[in-house]
């Protein structure tokens, strides 16, 4: 298992993610109790773009490990690129959380948290009858806007 567990390592610093993988997943199946080696399947599986599977594998170090900033951050990565944007940032955000000075895993938070907004918005926009979309939300979603907001151009007001 650990001959196998290097080699994984060595195909992955050497930017060969699919072939250290498939080494990995038989490291895997020979402990699959090792956290390192669950972790790092489910990054090689991460960078060969095999993201359910990185998820899969990033999950069951999350259960047996809640706490693990780092299985969170890895997690809510790969359901991000699987499209579930949603459950992403429960975990992105865990992780933030857990390590607030990691400066990669809040701009990962953010991104997701945009995608999240910008689909809404546009969904929003979809459900508007035509002519109207726009008027409802200006100038902001909860913002309203007050006299005192508009520029004094020297009229009364």
């Amino acid at each position: 298992m650990h001959a196998w567990y290097q080699r994984g390592m060595e195909l992955l610093g050497r930017g060969s993610p699919a072939a250290a993988a498939q080494v990995l997943q038989r490291a895997s199946a020979a402990e699959p109790a090792s956290r390192s080696v669950r972790e790092a399947l489910a990054r090689a599986q991460f960078d060969a773009g095999r993201y359910a599977e990185a998820a899969d594998n990033f999950r069951v170090i999350v259960e047996a490990s809640p706490s693990d900033d780092y299985a969170n951050f890895g997690l809510g990565l790969a359901l991000a690129r699987t499209g579930d944007h949603a459950a992403a940032a429960e975990y992105l955000a865990l992780a933030a959380a857990m390590r607030p000075d990691a400066a990669h895993y809040t701009e990962a938070l953010r991104s997701v948290r945009a995608t999240l907004r910008a689909r809404d918005d546009a969904r929003e926009a979809r459900a508007q009858p035509p002519g109207q979309a726009g008027l409802t939300d200006a100038p902001g979603r909860n913002e309203h806007l007050d006299h005192d907001d508009l520029p004094d151009h020297g009229g009364a007001r």
